[in-house]
């Protein structure tokens, strides 16, 4: 039976249904309003931030001193910038050309069969120092020592029938002068003298040519070198068609080096092939040190003109074994030696629209943009024609900030080596090289923090 509700009391729970629907109404309102107050508040923090720090970081340099006392970051701000400073020094420079090279070996060989068998032995070990004339491969000789025994009967069949037709064509001829025989059988006998003694040469040759045929089934090296991995096992049939063949052997004692520098260095070169110079030639891995140490060998005779290089082939000792076929290495060839030069630091010298330049520390601490001429350059130091003279105070710390009359406060650091001002000049025994590097031609706005060797 189904509650009886009355109208009453039908309204009174309508009235609480509605009052509850506008009480979570109200609720809900409050929320939305209290979060989005919540996300105003937030965001004016973060456009307030971000003005600060725009406004931070838009303010000129001279305004950012630490103080009474203090340094200036600027040019312009009311003192001194610290910056670092170092002598310029004299010493001697030589004049390299670095390139990408690869080794290769002075003679190189496939050993192949000559002539077809089965493979009875290999009598080296993969990777083995052999000499010239050692025994490489030996082929089953005994159909080639069957041929040469049949060769060999055949030619002492011929010369016997050449010995009787000689007696009896000397009988005939005593004959003929008794005028006892026709001429013409003295003749025919000496015709077939003739062609006996034809047969005995072509047996002969025969002969020779199986004999021939026998020492090839021992394969010898042709010179001293290393073996590679053998391309047959014992056993198998050998062809002299074979593409791989039965083992590669390479001579590496000496050996060369073939690289490929600008064409712009051949009249260098050449002057110096001309007088009989020898042009040292020094093989670097990749970490930059010296593996291998030899002369320049040959010059190729055309450039080429897709890449604006010619190829040189240096040759190498290799008695220790440093190089190795087909490695890749650093090659730098010397070709000349400047005494005397100016040096200054590489991080000193600076380009952009005045050209090339550095600053000069003067005596009453201000610092002079002064241009300057590079020339070749030694590592970390780069020699200068013109603009610097021994002595003079270069800066290679703080540029950023620096303009010409700019003053500046120099601050000792003992711990930067050869960039500090106390570090001697290298001894004179020890020469740098130079390296000849892209952006020698063409200067960037940037210089490099060390030179770049110039590969090709």
């Amino acid at each position: 039976m189904s509650p009886d509700y009355s109208p009453g009391t039908q309204t009174a729970d309508w009235q609480a249904q509605r009052t509850a629907i506008l009480f979570n109404e109200n609720y809900y309102r409050g929320i939305r309003r209290k979060t989005r107050r919540r996300r105003l508040i937030l965001a004016g923090v973060g456009a307030a931030a971000l003005i600060a720090v725009l406004a931070w970081a838009m303010k000129p340099a001279g305004q950012t001193g630490g103080g009474r006392g203090g340094f200036a970051r600027g040019a312009g701000g009311g003192g001194p910038v610290p910056v670092r400073a170092v002598a310029a020094t004299t010493g001697t420079v030589d004049v390299t050309v670095d390139a990408l090279g690869t080794v290769a070996a002075l003679n190189t060989a496939t050993i192949h069969s000559r002539v077809d068998g089965p493979l009875l032995k290999v009598p080296f070990r993969e990777g083995q120092l052999v000499k010239g004339g050692d025994l490489l491969a030996q082929i089953d000789p005994s159909t080639f020592q069957a041929a040469l025994d049949q060769a060999e009967g055949q030619l002492s069949k011929d010369e016997a029938q050449r010995a009787g037709a000689r007696v009896d064509l000397e009988r005939y001829r005593g004959l003929l002068a008794k005028d006892s025989i026709a001429r013409q059988t003295v003749d025919a006998q000496r015709f077939t003298v003739q062609q006996l003694e034809g047969a005995v040469r072509a047996d002969k040759a025969a002969v020779e040519n199986v004999r021939l045929q026998l020492t090839f089934t021992r394969i010898t090296a042709p010179f001293a070198g290393r073996v590679g991995l053998r391309q047959v096992d014992p056993g198998n049939m050998v062809h002299a068609s074979d593409a791989n063949g039965i083992v590669v052997l390479t001579q590496t004692h000496p050996i060369y080096v073939v690289f490929a520098v600008p064409s712009e260095y051949v009249p260098q070169i050449n002057r110096h092939f001309s007088r009989g110079d020898a042009l040292p030639v020094e093989a670097l891995d990749r970490d930059g040190k010296v593996v291998a140490s030899g002369k320049l060998a040959a010059v190729d005779n055309q450039i080429d003109t897709t890449t604006g290089t010619i190829k040189l082939k240096a040759l190498f000792d290799n008695s220790d074994d440093s190089l190795f076929p087909d490695q890749f290495v650093t090659a730098r060839l010397r070709l000349d030696t400047l005494s005397g030069a100016t040096l200054v630091p590489s991080a000193a010298v600076q380009r952009g629209a005045p050209g090339t330049f550095v600053y000069v520390v003067n005596a009453d601490n201000t610092v002079s943009l002064r241009k300057m001429s590079p020339g070749p350059s030694s590592g970390d130091l780069v020699s200068v024609k013109d603009g610097v003279r021994p002595g003079e105070k270069v800066v290679i710390d703080g540029l950023d900030k620096l303009r010409d009359g700019a003053q500046v406060a120099l601050i000792a650091d003992s711990a930067r080596g050869a960039a500090s001002p106390a570090t001697p000049a290298p001894p004179p025994g020890q020469r740098p090289h130079r390296r000849h590097t892209a952006s020698s031609a063409a200067p960037s706005a940037q210089p490099p923090a060390a030179p770049v060797r110039m590969t090709s």
